[in-house]
């Protein structure tokens, strides 16, 4: 079964969709990263790191719940096998069955947030020739600056991604922080891509942030100072990582629910 988290009367449940090397040395990827670093981060993430020293790299969707009612997905994945991302992330995917062992068919998400419009994130969103919107009876929230900027993420979802959806009626374009249901909102994150979003669960004093590709490894919860090499603005990402960070760490309570990292849920860790 899918490993989840509840707060209140909200359930969180993180869904794999595949897992595999990046395509790219980890020092490339994180130029500033430090041994000191790279010792701490695999301390805490073993399961990031081969025995050759790549970067095992994780999948992940989310669905979020309240009590009984419709179903939100946050991300939509790698996809199948002929998705946009099978030139680096290993396609197919397995969200179907994922959705399937957590008790949720497709027909039940009611809304698909997609924190960003990079290829590993999207691809269960719009499938098939011609591309039809998967969860069809979802309403697709993207920050607007997110849709301007498409041309400068990702081209090729102009037409595979962004017309579909709007053609079925079925995107909606937010502007900044959104109340999207009880306990459960947007904020906006930009820099790793110009209209990256989180979403933040909040419920009984409790918060857990789905972050997105806010942090994309743990070397970045060891230093949040850290840009990765694949930031659309290195310097506003490290704005709204860090500044994110910090407010959760002073409120308490909190846990981060990663795409990326080894294990789905990460409690945020103290200043020190």
């Amino acid at each position: 079964m899918p490993l989840s988290r509840t707060l209140g009367s909200i359930t969180v449940t993180a869904l794999s969709d595949g897992e595999g090397p990046f395509f790219q040395p980890r020092g490339e990827a994180f130029p500033g990263a430090t041994e000191a670093h790279w010792r701490a981060a695999d301390r805490l993430d073993p399961g990031a790191v081969t025995g050759d020293g790549r970067w095992w790299l994780r999948f992940r969707a989310f669905a979020v719940r309240v009590g009984d009612g419709p179903v939100t997905l946050v991300d939509a994945g790698i996809g199948p096998a002929d998705s946009l991302a099978a030139n680096w992330a290993p396609v197919p995917g397995r969200l179907p069955a994922e959705l399937a062992a957590a008790g949720i068919d497709p027909a039940d998400v009611r809304t698909v947030v997609l924190t960003h419009l990079h290829t590993d994130h999207v691809g269960w969103a719009v499938t098939g020739s011609p591309g039809t919107p998967y969860f069809r009876n979802a309403t697709y929230l993207l920050q607007r600056a997110e849709v301007a900027a498409v041309d400068l993420v990702n081209p090729e979802l102009r037409a595979g991604l962004i017309a579909p959806l709007r053609a079925a009626g079925q995107l909606r374009e937010v502007d900044g922080g959104t109340t999207i249901g009880s306990g459960v909102r947007l904020l906006p994150t930009p820099g790793h891509t110009p209209g990256h979003q989180c979403v933040l669960v909040e419920a009984d004093d409790s918060r857990l942030l789905l972050t997105g590709d806010l942090l994309v490894h743990t070397v970045q919860l060891v230093d949040p100072e850290l840009a990765y090499a694949h930031e659309a603005d290195p310097t506003a990402a490290r704005r709204s990582r860090t500044a994110l960070l910090r407010e959760l760490a002073r409120q308490g309570r909190a846990v981060l629910a990663t795409p990326h990292l080894g294990a789905p849920f990460t409690e945020v860790p103290t200043p020190g």
